[in-house]
Parts: structure tokens; sequence; C-alpha cells
């Protein structure tokens, strides 16, 4: 029954990526260019509420802080090295520094990421469920701002529209087998649970903190910024609920 919950929400994070950002792509550019901001600063939330509110807590009250807190640091280390190598940081808008990568790089970065946040979902889905769930949101709506950047990416490398629906699907489908080895390896070696959550932890921080937040600062007319900073607690507030409702 567990295994289906992970499946299921690794599909609904792939497909409702995908779909959700074809739709705003082909949304008046005035309207997307709004928007994408908008989704980055929930995102960031849920990314932080995930992490703070769920995995870490989580993985603390199954290993002791001394053992766990060196697997953040390791983890926030490793993320570095990835986003050095162009597997890990992605574009959230049409026009950044990632778009003069080559496509095929984006999409094997993309696909690695993907196959990563899988494992991620099957970690936190064998804590609790409600755990699991608030994981996915905020994988899901990480998602959406970056397929939308990946989207403009291969575009703007001469890919027609339905090529590059079929390939973001095909990169983003890695969440499922990502979630289902992960769930297979952990259910049999449940001390690294603790671990992968500590890792998984320091995957969100490490987008929400080097790549999301950074991107919301280049906006700093008042009004923009109380949007951001509602909607970011907004993401955090989400996460929030949803672990309560495992409590009450």
């Amino acid at each position: 029954m567990l295994m289906l919950w992970v499946a299921g929400f690794a599909i609904l994070g792939s497909i409702g990526a995908i779909v959700g950002a074809a739709l705003i792509l082909i949304a008046p550019p005035g309207l997307r260019r709004r928007l994408v901001p908008e989704l980055v600063s929930y995102s960031a939330g849920t990314l932080l509420g995930a992490a703070f509110l769920g995995m870490l807590p989580a993985g603390l009250a199954q290993a002791p802080a001394s053992a766990l807190m060196p697997a953040v640091l390791a983890g926030l280390v490793l993320f570095f090295l990835l986003e050095k190598w162009a597997l890990w940081r992605h574009c959230h808008e049409e026009h950044c520094q990632v778009h003069g990568r080559p496509a095929p790089v984006i999409l094997i970065g993309d696909a690695f990421h993907n196959f990563v946040d899988g494992v991620v979902i099957a970690a936190a889905f064998l804590v609790s469920v409600p755990l699991g769930v608030a994981t996915a949101i905020a994988v899901i709506a990480h998602e959406l701002p970056q397929e939308i950047g990946d989207f403009a990416i291969l575009l703007e490398s001469g890919y027609s529209r339905m090529r590059a629906l079929l390939l973001n699907g095909l990169s983003s489908a890695a969440t499922l087998p990502g979630a289902l080895m992960g769930y297979l390896w952990l259910e049999r070696t449940r001390e690294a649970v603790p671990y992968m959550l500590a890792l998984s932890a320091a995957s969100f921080i490490y987008v929400a903190v080097a790549d999301l937040i950074p991107h919301l600062h280049r906006t700093t007319r008042p009004a923009a910024s109380l949007r951001q900073v509602l909607l970011m607690l907004a993401g955090i507030a989400t996460i929030a609920v949803v672990r309560r409702l495992h409590h009450s």
C-alpha cells in the first residue's frame, strides 16, 4: 500500500509539473512574467518548510544530531559540486545564464535531479504518509517553475514545442524509478532513512537558498517584495498544515 503512495505522488510530481509548465508557457508573455516569480516564491517556502519542519525533525527523531548534522553539511557541499557539474541548478525564467549550456546537458541534469527527487519522496513516505505528502508538495512546487525554464531552453535551442514537451516529459519521468528504487532500498535498510532525510533536507535548503531566493532578490519593488514574502510564508504554512494534520 505504501509503495502505491510513493508511486502515485512520484507520477503526480512528474505529470503535474509538465502539464502546469506547458499551460503557463502558452499563456501571454506578460502574464507568464508575472506568474513565474510568484511560483518561485511559493516554491522557496515549501522547500524550506519541508526541510526544517518535516525532514530534519523526522531525522533527528531517529538519529542523534551529532551524526545527522554532518550529513546535512556533506549534502550541501555535494549539491554545490553537482551544480558545478551542471547537474543540479536549473533556470527558472526565460533568460538566465543556464541558457548558455547545451540542451542535452540540461536534460541530463534535469533527469538526475528528478531521479533524486523520487528517492527523496520515497524516504519521506517511509517515515510517515503526511511527511511524504508534504515532501511531494514541495517537489511539485519546485518542479513547476523549473520546467518552465527548461522548456524555454529547449525552444531557444531550436526544438519544436512538441519535441520539447516530449523530452521534458522523459526527463521528468525519472522521478518514478527514483522513487521505486529508493523505496525498495530504504525499506530494507531502515537505518539509512534518517541520513537520507538529512541529505534530502540539504538538497531542499540548497535549492531554496542558493537558487530560488537570489532569483527573488532581483526584484526590489516594495509591492513585489511583499508578495514574495507572503507567498513564501504561504509555502511554509502549506507544509506546516500538512504536518499538523499528522499530529491531530
